[in-house]
């Protein structure tokens, strides 16, 4: 779906004087051109407290994936033969997937939720979902689209490999003829992920790079 205009932001996302932290701000809110601006300009938004304020995070080590770079091992490959793939069929299970609060380090409340919800219903916030042999929602994904940046949110599995496979799945759908100019942030990264090729650079490195990748062309099923 085509992404709908945003009305102007109207909050500043400088980086001037952003601190050698990960945490570089709070206020603002959660509006879709927010949201946007915010990340184009290299932050996300956590609550400080749940329905609290929201803190802004730019992390100084930023885990990235880039595309060529995702290690899919032949337990994986034949791991996803056993599930079924969609894209925005289920955007809201999936977010309520993520925030289920009995998961370790849940930080998805109800003022997140909505706030992707609509920026999922604008075009600009995306899903993958994962289901099993017997229809169930498995495993899953989701983060907003800009141009050529894909802002990882959240994921979860409740099968073995299921979140993996969505990993896969988003990665396949990124890799058209723009694959080389395009970045999945994964916000910080965690043994699992490096394990399956993401890595660390500098905040600098990411903000410098951002700058062209949100130029690219977003991929055929999104615009």
């Amino acid at each position: 779906m085509t992404p709908q205009p945003l009305p102007p932001n109207h909050w500043e996302f400088g980086r001037t004087h952003w601190p050698d932290d990960d945490f570089v701000g709070i206020g603002a809110d959660l509006e879709p051109g927010t949201l946007v601006a915010a990340y184009a300009a290299g932050m996300f938004p956590m609550p400080v407290e749940p329905e609290g304020p929201i803190g802004w995070w730019s992390p100084v080590q930023r885990g990235v994936l880039q595309l060529d770079r995702l290690r899919v091992t032949r337990s994986l490959r034949k791991s996803a033969k056993y599930f079924t793939v969609t894209v925005d069929t289920d955007f809201h299970a999936v977010v309520e997937a993520c925030a289920d609060p009995s998961r370790e380090g849940a930080w998805i409340d109800g003022q997140i939720a909505a706030a992707y919800s609509r920026l999922h219903d604008l075009g600009w916030a995306h899903s993958v979902e994962v289901r099993g042999t017997d229809g169930a929602l498995v495993g899953g994904l989701y983060g907003v689209a800009v141009g050529g940046l894909f802002a990882g949110e959240s994921m979860f599995h409740r099968e073995r490999d299921a979140s993996k496979v969505a990993l896969l799945s988003l990665v396949e759908l990124l890799s058209d003829e723009y694959a080389a100019q395009r970045l999945v942030d994964v916000q910080w990264l965690t043994p699992h992920l490096a394990s399956l090729g993401a890595e660390a650079w500098p905040r600098d490195t990411y903000l410098d790079t951002l700058r062209r990748v949100v130029d690219t062309p977003l991929p055929p099923p999104w615009r």
